[in-house]
């Protein structure tokens, strides 16, 4: 399944907590709109994009997905995700994430709402069929934890330390409505790009997925993912201390899947509000 479920999954990296904040009506908007192509193997399997306001400390993000290239000829589905929140420091506050994808004849939902620390309503379909083995979600696994669009942003709590080792410095704790898991980064270098609307310096990480609940650990896919050689790059957004990601790829039994910018609008002018409804 080319679900966004799964890849929401796979692409989550990097955020917390809650509280309420009020944004300035006219403080500085920056804003990302970017065209992704997903694939795998060297093959064009799906192409993504993304679409992120900042308005103050508010943010609002969408992400659509759909397949292209061959991918085409496996699947039509489809899907797509938005989220809002808070950016308070070095944290991801969010507060609302919805997701609807079609895939292999099966409609996915989830719709959470999101508040001090913790899940405050959910909706999700279809629910997981009653396993035994599987390892159940409590109140305990989606207290302070993010939704995976959220976790696209990553912030750090000063400017100077955006193309560095703090950069990647994080465990990011993700609940995507089914499963949650922990994706822990660590630094491994720069590397200098060019094209696709941005010219510059990304940071390199290294990424390990970690699973937590919701999971059956005796699956071969639970196993493969926990151990798979997983990297992203991300760059600056248009403000010094917010990076998005640029380039994501996860070796998979298939070949590498490889999620990478291929055009992207950078604008850090304007005063509009950034929709957190």
């Amino acid at each position: 399944m080319f679900g966004l479920m799964s890849f929401g999954r796979l692409v989550a990296l990097p955020m917390l907590a809650a509280a309420l904040l009020t944004t300035p009506a006219e403080a500085k908007k920056n804003s990302v709109g970017g065209l992704y192509n997903i694939s795998i193997a060297g093959f064009k399997v799906g192409r993504g994009t993304l679409s992120l306001v900042m308005q103050g400390n508010a943010y609002s993000a969408k992400v659509s997905l759909e397949p292209a290239g061959i991918g085409t000829l496996f699947t039509t589905g489809k899907g797509g995700a938005e989220a809002s929140g808070w950016m308070v420091g070095s944290r991801v506050v969010p507060s609302k994430y919805r997701m609807a994808s079609q895939a292999s004849n099966l409609d996915f939902y989830v719709n959470l709402s999101q508040g001090s620390g913790s899940i405050r309503s959910m909706e999700v379909a279809p629910q997981f069929k009653p396993n035994p083995e599987r390892i159940k979600v409590t109140d305990r696994h989606t207290r302070n934890a993010i939704d995976p669009l959220s976790a696209a942003l990553m912030p750090v709590g000063r400017a100077k330390d955006s193309l560095g080792p703090k950069a990647c410095s994080r465990r990011l704790p993700v609940f995507d409505g089914w499963t949650r898991f922990d994706i822990k980064l660590s630094y491994s270098g720069t590397k200098e790009v060019s094209g696709h609307g941005y010219d510059g310096q990304v940071v390199v990480c290294k990424a390990r997925w970690v699973p937590v609940a919701g999971h059956r650990p005796s699956k071969d896919s639970v196993k493969y993912m926990a151990k798979a050689n997983m990297e992203v790059w991300v760059a600056p957004m248009g403000r010094d201390n917010v990076l998005v990601p640029y380039r994501i790829s996860i070796d998979t039994k298939n070949g590498r899947l490889i999620v990478e910018a291929d055009k992207l609008k950078i604008d850090g002018a304007g005063s509009d509000q950034a929709s957190v409804d």
